[in-house]
């Protein structure tokens, strides 16, 4: 079972860079190949064996991490599964990667894996980071219906499938475009709380684009994936919830931008998923209404 990872960086982390690439070369068996992504910056120096790409402009996230795909052959097909981990993240076990050789091979429906995103500080999960309804209990391993894209494992096969990220996304939702695409493609998605990705405590808002991108890709994701009686109800749903949550003046203003566009904008070929589909998702807890 062969391993490959993608590691996106800005090229402003080299301290935390270097110690992810660490955690990653010392994990028990097979060596995992890396392939660092400088998305429109240019790459710290990296250590041996460990392959960096240097893009000219910033592709975003899954864009990027496309590119990181790619380079492990046309997708991903040089290696068995592709590891995704942010840059300033960390692998406090030696176990990782023999815990996700032996769940892929184990399972050959197991199309993704999720890690559990821990602070290393306090060890705290976010609810955030814990990828269904029921969060609660964070060390509660389960199938889920989308994963975590920088704390992450997907069998290439997938990619040839169904295929990859959709770059147009840029930030936010992409993981859940390709997860209901690998769950329409018979695939199962894990999250697995055993296996662990140190990260610092965050809130996605600290990023300008957030708001906008977030609506944004909310309405892609329903347009390019949903069937058509499901698109209003889930739209509804998220217009209902994020007036629920109060956002400022300025935030709210943001997102109601956003959600102009992703409906004046392509968003992609649209592939609805099917109706048995839809079933899997509700009895898995996470009906795509919400």
């Amino acid at each position: 079972m062969r391993l490959g990872a993608v590691v996106l960086t800005m090229g402003n982390r080299p301290v935390e860079l270097n110690a992810l690439l660490e955690s990653v070369a010392v994990q028990r068996g097979p060596a995992v190949d890396v392939v660092v992504v400088g998305n429109g910056a240019p790459l710290p120096e990296l250590p041996p064996g460990v392959r960096g790409i240097e893009l000219d402009d910033n592709l975003g996230i899954p864009g990027g991490r496309n590119v990181g795909i790619e380079a492990f052959g046309e997708h991903g097909s040089d290696v068995d599964v592709v590891l995704f981990l942010d840059d300033d993240g960390l692998l406090p076990q030696d176990d990782a990667a023999e815990k996700l050789r032996e769940a892929f091979a184990a399972d050959p429906g197991l199309g993704i894996v999720s890690f559990r995103i821990a602070d290393p500080e306090t060890g705290e999960t976010q609810r955030r980071h814990v990828p269904r309804l029921r969060a609660s209990d964070p060390l509660r391993s389960s199938r889920v219906t989308t994963f975590l894209g920088g704390a992450s494992a997907v069998r290439s096969k997938v990619f040839e499938q169904v295929g990859e990220l959709p770059g147009e996304f840029f930030y936010a939702h992409e993981e859940t475009d390709l997860a209901w695409r690998a769950l329409d493609g018979g695939w199962a998605i894990d999250y697995r709380a055993d296996i662990v990705l140190h990260h610092p405590k965050t809130s996605p808002s600290r990023h300008a684009v957030y708001h906008r991108m977030v609506a944004r890709n909310r309405v892609w994701l329903a347009r390019r994936n949903l069937p058509a009686p499901l698109v209003p109800l889930y739209l509804g749903t998220w217009v209902l919830l994020t007036l629920a949550r109060r956002p400022s003046k300025d935030a709210l203003r943001a997102w109601i931008g956003g959600f102009r566009e992703g409906w004046r904008k392509p968003c992609g070929p649209r592939r609805p998923m099917s109706w048995r589909t839809v079933w899997r998702l509700t009895r898995l807890g996470r009906p795509p209404v919400i």
